[in-house]
């Protein structure tokens, strides 16, 4: 019989193990020492990453001159108006006077901020103070003649010429035709300062988009080409030291030459041969109708492509719609039912559209025919007039000049400068209130830059107001771009919406996991240093 195995006890076990592994607190890794080394290195790593931490995580928001803008945002822009009578009747000039003051009082809000002035021929050129017919008692500096404009009594119809109006002149009936004529020209918008909803916004540059689109040039018949440069030619200008040629489009170019101190165009073109409408147009006894809601979505913009250009320039399309031979002819429908005698139609603050239905008297080939080609471009300059907000002038008043007159021209320049200046000081506004409600969105330098060039180019449109018209526009214009810039800053939306709740819903879980236990050991450390100073104190005192 074997003997029963010896049995080692746990005493026994323990005399045959290092004396490292019989006390772990005497092994090298859970010296004293070490450990506290290990926990004031962990200490010391982020005592140096906080100030890291505190600049990759703070916000640059530096000071706005918000008293200069709650200043400049109490001011309004007055824009004054001479216009001189050359009669040496003084009281036929105070009866004008008086009845384009009654007039002025009873819409007001059309003429706000217009300041006008009538004088006698006597006082046409004087250097002093004009008598003011707006309900606002103000002053202004001396009135340039040649930017005054005048009225010449004469017979027969009412012509303009530059900023002269020829018109009779002797009667009170007279005085009151003349006083609705100078109503239409000098404030035909219903309002100078709320724009209307299908003139664009305003913008320095605009593209103008030409688009020839065949709904399917499959089915035949088709308009493959429209020869904008032969068909619509009439000016060939050589630009002034220049070895290229500008060509220029036959009805649009005037347009664009009288509006250059307000815009640059950019012009492309482009010809497409499948451009479906998201939609079937009505089908009636002799044609196919588009009803008033199928123009509101006629643009197919899924499958239409209309811009080729990558600028960010705002653009103005213009479409010829040549639809399909199963879809003609094509006609616009009243909200009666019935047609239309106008196949064209705007989009407000888009562009405008002609749809033309070519026919085999008109049509004998791929190529659109020149006359064809004449009417559609020039509704299409009816339609870029509008879409700017140029105003168009009285039915009884004739222009003794092709394109523009000064009249609508200065007309559109008051208008766009009061409406960039009431936008630049209500975006300004818009910026410091925003900034004093949200604490933490950033203000860097270009914000800030762009704040104060704006408040800059203010100053000078209102220093410019009584001398300049065109200087005072261009003013506005530049302010309202600074103001604009600064309102849709990407940096100012960066930590917009990073409120502080969500900054502790992220970093809570990101470093509690790792503070608290090295807390937890600090503070250990800490008391077993406290006992052992203690002890040693003690130990030197029983001494």
């Amino acid at each position: 019989m074997d003997p029963p195995p010896a049995t080692v006890t746990n005493s026994e076990q323990d005399s045959k193990l290092p004396s490292s592994l019989r006390d772990p607190a005497s092994l090298s890794s859970q010296a004293v020492s070490l450990r506290r080394a290990i926990v004031s290195a962990y200490c010391t790593v982020i005592l140096l990453a906080l100030p890291i931490w505190w600049y990759t995580t703070s916000i640059q928001r530096l000071s706005l001159p918000s008293s200069r803008v709650h200043q400049l945002a109490q001011n309004h822009l007055e824009l004054p108006i001479s216009i001189c009578v050359e009669t040496s009747d003084l009281g036929l000039v105070d009866n004008l006077r008086q009845a384009l003051a009654t007039r002025i009082s009873h819409g007001s809000q059309r003429w706000s901020g217009l300041v006008v002035s009538v004088m006698g021929k006597v006082d046409c050129g004087a250097s002093i103070a004009p008598r003011y017919v707006s309900y606002r008692n103000t002053s202004a500096g001396e009135i340039n003649k040649n930017d005054a404009y005048t009225i010449i009594s004469k017979t027969g119809p009412t012509v303009i010429q530059e900023r002269r109006l020829y018109t009779p002149l002797n009667e009170l009936n007279s005085i009151t035709k003349v006083v609705d004529t100078l109503s239409s020209l000098l404030a035909p918008y219903s309002s100078t300062n709320d724009p209307e909803h299908r003139v664009a916004q305003y913008s320095p540059r605009y593209r103008l988009a030409f688009s020839l689109l065949n709904e399917d040039a499959a089915a035949g018949n088709a308009i493959l080409n429209w020869k904008i440069q032969d068909g619509l030619k009439s000016l060939f200008i050589y630009l002034s030291m220049s070895r290229y040629l500008t060509e220029c489009l036959a009805y649009v170019n005037p347009i664009l030459h009288h509006l250059s101190p307000l815009h640059n165009f950019t012009i492309e073109s482009q010809v497409q041969f499948h451009a479906p409408l998201a939609f079937t147009p009505r089908q009636l006894d002799q044609a196919h109708g588009l009803t008033p809601e199928d123009l509101t979505v006629f643009v197919n913009s899924a499958q239409w492509t209309l811009s080729s250009s990558s600028s960010n320039d705002p653009v103005v399309h213009f479409i010829l719609f040549i639809p399909s031979v199963n879809h003609r002819p094509l006609k616009l429908l009243n909200n009666d039912g019935s047609f239309s005698p106008s196949s064209a139609f705007l989009v407000p603050q888009w562009g405008g559209i002609v749809v033309r239905n070519p026919t085999s008297e008109t049509f004998s080939g791929e190529d659109l025919p020149s006359q064809d080609l004449n009417e559609v471009f020039s509704v299409f300059a009816n339609q870029l007039l509008a879409l700017l907000g140029v105003p168009s002038l009285p039915s009884d008043v004739i222009k003794s000049t092709l394109g523009l007159s000064d009249w609508q021209l200065d007309a559109l320049v008051r208008r766009r400068a009061l409406e960039n200046a009431q936008g630049s000081q209500d975006t300004l506004l818009s910026i410091v209130n925003l900034v004093d409600q949200i604490e933490n969105m950033p203000v860097g330098e270009d914000v800030r830059g762009d704040v104060e060039d704006a408040l800059d180019a203010l100053t000078k449109m209102y220093e410019s107001s009584t001398t300049s018209l065109y200087q005072t526009f261009a003013y506005s214009a530049e302010s309202f771009g600074h103001a604009s810039r600064a309102f849709f800053n990407p940096g100012m939306l960066a930590l917009l919406y990073f409120p502080a709740e969500h900054k502790y819903g992220v970093y809570a879980p990101l470093f509690a996991s790792a503070l608290i236990p090295l807390l937890v050991a600090a503070l250990r450390e800490l008391s077993t240093y406290r006992q052992e100073r203690k002890k040693a104190n003690s130990a030197t005192n029983s001494e």
